[in-house]
């Protein structure tokens, strides 16, 4: 039975915030993902592959929810650089409805669904690898407790794409993502370039309607929102960096209002713990390297702050704005930790274990993912770290004092070390090497036998660390 509650709700700001538009009629639909358990959180779990396809690769609205597709309208800062002609150039808001489970608003997004007025000459279609891509990020950010979106939909279209950057011609597809909100720093900042003061006011209140109405009441909504907004996005950020996660490009538009990780382009893991490593092969400087994530987020930070100046001041705004850091601070042991499954003991000497850990596996560069999976739950797996292939690591001199460190703390309620994923010797991990292997079956024979037992795997895993659903 088909439960879904619609809403419309982003209709209700007019048409100055979006373009309506028409979905592309692909030559093909293909259905190569579907996540069931997030299509059970919106009441949708009892379509049918038939009416799956025709709701997300043909675009037939869902009943109750939007009538017709919206492209949105934005601006941002790609690369510190300002661009006023951005957009949603190949994507649009399909649908929103509301989580069954916690009853909040949930956007469906698209990536590769045609061109909009926003394409800027594009095709307005999404290559089936970046589809493969981006359900593998997001598969693996989930289970590794990162706030992100969730790839609802992969469906295979038929038509043949020529991109610079991979062997072309390639095939193609359109991805479905299911967001709590599409709202961007970048929305806000269109409105700041327009001037559009009213514009600003109207996105403002209908951001706090639906995702922070607790501030309905606040002295000052607009310092109120931004202090929440930071407050989501730090997080995120230390979410990122316990994760040993590298987005690749941090422009302000890829940085939504409810602090939540999404549009996957050059993603990577890092292997070791290294500051430095980029994902991007365009990403020359370093920009939005691994190391430099935090700064970056503030920086887009302070950029809607600056947006939010003429509803507001910059006496009651930059209190709010400077909560980044300390929140930060705050949030990266906490993450740490809980990736450790240990419970936190107080923010100082939780400050300085993780400055120590993260000095003990810049230097001896000991794989990143392997450390967490070794030592979940402190000093209760110092016998399964023993038999880890990274055992000479935790053997060394350097590493006493974390083992010191470790023995302090108390494990978390949600340890779970007697799961059979425990067991193995080494971690699920998601190394570029490793996505490509993924990849390389379905491009030569169309064989998706790896990513279907790598999805498994991957489900392993979260419910090892009792992610929940």
């Amino acid at each position: 039975m088909i439960r879904f509650q619609p809403a419309r709700n982003h209709e209700t700001l007019g048409d100055a915030f979006f373009d309506r538009v028409a979905p592309a009629d692909f030559p093909q639909t293909i259905l190569r993902h579907r996540d069931q358990r997030w299509a059970a959180r919106m009441g949708l779990a009892d379509l049918t592959d038939t009416q799956w396809l025709a709701h997300f690769g043909r675009f037939t609205p869902l009943p109750g929810s939007l009538d017709q597709p919206l492209a949105l309208r934005y601006h941002g800062h790609q690369f510190r650089s300002y661009n006023a002609d951005l957009g949603d150039g190949r994507g649009f808001l399909f649908a929103q409805g509301h989580d069954l489970a916690d009853g909040r608003l949930l956007d469906f997004g698209t990536k590769g669904s045609g061109k909009t007025p926003w394409s800027r000459g594009g095709d307005g279609r999404l290559t089936l690898k970046g589809g493969v891509r981006e359900v593998l990020a997001t598969e693996m950010l989930e289970a590794l407790g990162v706030y992100t979106s969730k790839s609802f939909s992969l469906i295979e279209t038929g038509e043949e794409l020529y991109r610079g950057d991979e062997p072309s011609p390639t095939r193609s597809s359109v991805l479905v993502r299911l967001s709590h909100s599409h709202i961007r720093i970048g929305t806000f900042q269109r409105l700041a370039w327009l001037e559009d003061h009213e514009g600003l006011r109207q996105l403002l209140d209908y951001a706090i309607a639906n995702y922070y109405p607790d501030l309905t009441d606040a002295a000052d909504r607009p310092a109120a929102f931004l202090e929440a907004v930071v407050g989501k996005v730090a997080k995120l950020g230390a979410q990122w960096i316990a994760a040993g996660f590298v987005h690749g490009v941090l422009n302000t538009d890829n940085i939504n209002i409810t602090g939540e990780s999404f549009d996957y382009g050059p993603w990577r893991f890092i292997p070791a713990y290294d500051p430095d490593f980029t994902a991007a092969y365009f990403d020359e400087t370093g920009l939005y390297s691994f190391g430099r994530q935090p700064d970056t987020l503030a920086w887009n930070l302070t950029r809607l702050a600056e947006c939010l100046l003429p509803l507001s001041s910059i006496e009651k705004l930059e209190p709010a704005l400077n909560t980044v850091w300390p929140t930060f601070r705050a949030e990266l042991p906490r993450q740490m930790l809980r990736r450790l499954g240990l419970t936190p003991d107080d923010t100082e000497s939780d400050g300085a274990f993780v400055t120590d850990l993260f000095g003990f596996l810049a230097a001896s560069k000991a794989p990143y993912e392997q450390f967490f999976f070794d030592w979940r739950g402190g000093a209760a797996s110092a016998e399964r770290a023993a038999r880890s292939p990274s055992a000479e690591f935790y053997a060394s001199d350097a590493f006493r004092p974390i083992a010191n460190a470790l023995e302090r703390y108390s494990p978390a309620d949600n340890l779970n070390l007697d799961h059979p994923y425990f067991a193995r010797q080494q971690p699920r991990t998601m190394l570029i090497d490793e996505m490509e292997a993924i990849w390389a079956p379905i491009a030569e024979r169309d064989d998706w036998t790896l990513f279907q037992n790598t999805l498994a795997d991957i489900a392993e895993m979260r419910q090892a660390y009792g992610i929940i659903p």
